[in-house]
């Protein structure tokens, strides 16, 4: 079987960095399931169709054409061939990616497209529903958590270096209330697997939560397929 390590989580608690880091560590494809769904709401709100209007959206998310491209920027993301990282990484895009989310339809036709990436040597699966739905047979299950106030004061260092001037007090509404959104709705809310290994970043540096994980991996064994 191919590995894969699946890392989930609420926005902002670090899932991002720690999963490129574990793909380049390990050398394993990577998986940014939360961009797709933000490329989804840009998509949508590109070709005039509402968040809302599921049929519509299904139909956009079933025909997207995205890519990721690894680089020394972190993951930039292709929409129609042209960057759009900016965009689907903005405030408004962590929105539409929540509502698109939260469609039964959407996430269907997302669902194959996502499995499809499991190749050799193996897969970091960077999102929300990873290990509970997704790849429930993977190898190693983490769900990386963070308290708002901490992930909102992180949101806000990140939007401050692309000259977003955003306060903190809208940053922890949203954050809250995207929470509250993830982890009520019907379809694949934000819970830990129960066989996910719970990390809280809160008071965590990156490279302590790296080296966290990277002992779990030693320890459940995963290595490359050709190790």
């Amino acid at each position: 079987m191919i590995p894969v390590i699946c890392v989930d989580g609420p926005s902002g608690s670090g899932k991002g960095t720690l999963s490129q880091r574990l793909s380049e560590a390990l050398g394993f494809k990577l998986l940014d399931s939360g961009a797709l769904y933000r490329v989804v709401g840009f998509a949508a709100s590109q070709q005039g169709v509402a968040w809302d209007d599921e049929p519509a959206v299904a139909a956009v998310a079933r025909s997207l054409n995205v890519e990721f491209i690894a680089s020394n920027l972190g993951v930039r993301v292709l929409y129609l061939g042209s960057d759009v990282t900016d965009e689907v990484r903005s405030v408004q895009g962590a929105e539409g990616a929540s509502a698109v989310a939260a469609l039964p339809s959407v996430r269907d036709a997302l669902l194959s497209r996502q499995r499809e990436l499991a190749v050799a040597p193996g897969l970091v699966a960077d999102g929300r529903d990873m290990g509970t739905v997704v790849f429930p047979a993977a190898g190693l299950k983490i769900f990386l958590e963070a308290s708002a106030l901490a992930r909102a004061q992180r949101r806000q260092s990140q939007l401050q270096l692309q000259d977003e001037d955003v306060s903190l007090p809208r940053l922890l509404e949203a954050i809250e209330a995207r929470d509250t959104r993830d982890r009520t709705r019907s379809v694949s809310p934000l819970v830990p697997a129960q066989d996910a290994v719970v990390v809280d970043s809160t008071d965590m540096t990156a490279d302590a939560v790296f080296d966290r994980v990277m002992s779990l991996v030693a320890k459940k064994g995963i290595v490359h397929c050709d190790d």
